[in-house]
């Protein structure tokens, strides 16, 4: 598939995903959450691709946040409609079900730090920057980055960076929750892969019903532990459980087959 504002590479089962703007900065405008939504959709439709990095082109940023730009003119209900389009796609990050990755290099401002949060995990260059610096502009998050923040790091951690609009760096980050890892800018794309390897190496529908469920610890209208007794049940239905139980018996590794 081609897209206008991306550039995608396949390898190893793995689909990188390039923010490619930048000389904005890779700015999110509506071209690039149309070619994000789409890319979305492929790596959960295309059974060759097992995993997904979503990261930005460039030295200086992952997302420097949105292209502001597009916010001339905007009413009330067209900013509503704005925001809600944001979210929904980030929210089909956040639910796919194939692990996506950030690797977050340089800036990631703004709907930046938004994308980066809407992915499974995180992990940084040591040159990366985070932050919601909305309030600068009047505006607060609007595409879930009030919420993921504080899932992720606690309500005094985020509110303070929310309405200081501080912004911290990888070594913060980590020491906050917010990244996984933190690693030199030329070690970025190798860690997120070989972590990936790793993932897809397991079975793919325990790997998604691990998202599934972790992702139910934060829907009010879901009861965590339930959809946990659900998922496990369900999984003793798959070949997968019988691959990997049969595989555990026998002394030998699992081939577990893609979905």
């Amino acid at each position: 598939m081609t897209y206008s504002t991306l550039l995608t590479q396949l390898e190893n089962g793995i689909l990188t995903i390039t923010i490619n703007r930048p000389d904005k900065l890779n700015a999110l405008n509506a071209a690039v959450f149309t070619d994000i939504s789409n890319a979305v959709d492929e790596v959960n439709n295309n059974p060759a691709i097992k995993s997904a990095i979503i990261t930005g082109s460039g030295a200086k940023a992952f997302v420097a946040g949105a292209d502001i730009t597009e916010f001339a003119g905007l009413t009330k209900e067209s900013a509503m409609a704005l925001a809600k389009r944001g979210q929904d796609i980030f929210f089909k990050i956040e639910h796919s079900k194939k692990p996506i990755i950030a690797a977050v290099n340089g800036f990631a401002l703004g709907g930046g730090c938004e994308l980066a949060m809407a992915c499974h995990f995180r992990i940084a260059s040591d040159n990366a920057k985070f932050g919601q610096p909305e309030v600068n502009l009047g505006l607060i998050p609007g595409y879930g980055g009030t919420q993921r923040l504080t899932q992720l790091i606690g309500k005094g951690r985020a509110l303070e960076l929310l309405i200081s609009a501080s912004i911290i760096d990888a070594a913060a980050a980590l020491r906050y929750g917010l990244v996984n890892y933190v690693v030199p800018p030329e070690e970025l794309l190798d860690k997120a892969k070989s972590l990936l390897q790793v993932i897809n190496s397991k079975a793919p529908i325990a790997v998604a019903k691990c998202i599934e469920t972790t992702n139910a610890v934060f829907d009010e209208n879901k009861n965590g532990f339930e959809e946990e007794i659900k998922a496990f049940g369900e999984c003793f239905d798959t070949v997968d459980m019988k691959e990997g139980t049969s595989a555990f018996l026998q002394k030998r590794k699992p081939i577990f087959v893609a979905k």
